[in-house]
């Protein structure tokens, strides 16, 4: 009779867990994508080439990197809810920022504010993502991440659709001018409501009582788990991806306004951007569904290849058809974050957040591949050097036909 009700009470723990995460994963989604408008607004409006406004990115995801050790010996030392609530309380604090540069017109601030932002995100990363493999003892760790990463495309479709009119809709700014309340809106916004999430995980500390909590590991163990081939090889994997998905998202409003493809307005090209944060969205509900029917190491592999197809079609393309192939992409992208991380993990969960630290330092792919891709737009054209993020989506399907021949 204890056990029983031991079990259910995990059950509902595990079931609450979920419901806070939602808007974790949203708001992650809703914030990453609005700083991706960063780069247009530099680029089509204040008339920065593509190399200093994918600087945004760098400053964005180089924190994955510069913080996921130092972060990883928090979570292990404070528990997941509690760095997730640290996490949420520093991503208040870079939206505050952002909106302060708003108001003085300081690209130098904004780099600054998007590196403590990013720092947050980074608590989020490595804790939010393991949790759910952790928490749920039915092996349904991937269809469940993959369904959170359904809401988290909820935010990043939506910022887009709510946030070009403010960000791209103004133009020439001055420090202390009275447009700068239009670009700080939406950062403001997004900071109340991330607060308010903090306190909400932080009340719900407690939890994961129940649950493994993360250990500290001897060295020699800490090297052992960090040296498996299938964590190095999905590491490199993961730098990919989020290198892709982020360079495809950050320069697609730029792709669309080309004349040779749509000709379409700055603010007008940021809301069609939706529509490849939209593909993902769609993809990651249906994902969820799917990853219960088939091998997740083969629906990768699948959607590697077709994500490969599409980008390669947009570098020839012009008008509508090239516009389609990029936007279809996030169709492809679905499954990745959350399959990747799934597949790549330990099977010792105690372990997991060191397994975590490595693929979320391997975000940083998010920083190198769009500023890479923007130093080849500078010299080749944008949809030349959009073979970079190709050749990603290859590094991807080889993981995944890897991680499905060993399953054999």
């Amino acid at each position: 009779m204890h056990a029983a009700s031991q079990s259910s009470g995990t059950v509902s723990s595990a079931e609450r867990l979920f419901r806070l995460s939602i808007g974790i994963f949203f708001m992650g989604g809703f914030v990453t994508s609005l700083v991706s408008l960063l780069v247009p607004r530099l680029t089509l409006l204040d008339r920065l080439d593509y190399t200093r406004g994918a600087l945004v990115q760098l400053a964005f995801h180089s924190s994955y990197l510069l913080f996921a050790l130092p972060i990883t010996a928090l979570l292990v030392r404070l528990g997941y809810m509690r760095a997730m609530a640290a996490g949420l309380f520093v991503m208040t604090t870079g939206c505050l920022g952002l909106a302060g540069a708003a108001y003085l017109a300081s690209y130098s601030v904004v780099l600054v504010a998007l590196l403590g932002l990013s720092a947050g995100i980074t608590f989020l990363q490595i804790a939010a993502n393991v949790i759910q493999p952790v928490v749920e003892q039915s092996g349904r760790g991937a269809s469940r991440l993959t369904l959170l990463q359904g809401f988290n495309s909820i935010g990043t479709v939506l910022a887009p659709l709510i946030g070009a009119g403010f960000l791209l809709g103004a133009t020439d700014i001055k420090a202390g001018a009275p447009g700068w309340l239009m670009l700080a809106l939406p950062f403001l916004a997004c900071a109340t409501l991330l607060l308010g999430l903090g306190l909400a995980f932080w009340r719900a500390r407690a939890l994961l009582a129940a649950f493994p909590a993360p250990r500290r590991l001897p060295l020699a163990q800490l090297r052992s788990v960090l040296g498996e081939p299938r964590l190095v090889f999905g590491a490199v994997a993961m730098f990919a991806y989020v290198g892709a998905e982020v360079t495809i998202g950050t320069l697609l409003a730029n792709y669309l306004a080309q004349a040779e493809i749509l000709g379409a307005s700055p603010a007008h090209a940021g809301r069609l951007v939706s529509l490849y944060w939209g593909g993902a969205m769609i993809g990651r509900f249906a994902g969820a569904y799917g990853l219960t029917r088939w091998r997740p190491a083969r629906l990768l592999a699948t959607m590697g290849f077709g994500a490969v197809a599409l980008v390669a079609v947009a570098t020839q393309a012009t008008g509508l058809l090239g516009a389609t192939a990029l936007l279809a992409v996030g169709l492809c992208n679905a499954i990745m974050y959350p399959t990747l991380f799934a597949l790549s993990l330990p099977a010792d969960r105690s372990c997991a957040p060191y397994a975590s630290m490595v693929l979320c330092m391997a975000v940083v792919g998010g920083a190198v591949i769009p500023m890479l891709t923007a130093m080849l737009a500078d010299r080749i054209g944008l949809a030349s050097a959009l073979g970079l993020p190709a050749l990603c989506y290859c590094v991807i399907a080889a993981f995944a036909l890897m991680v499905a021949l060993t399953e054999q």
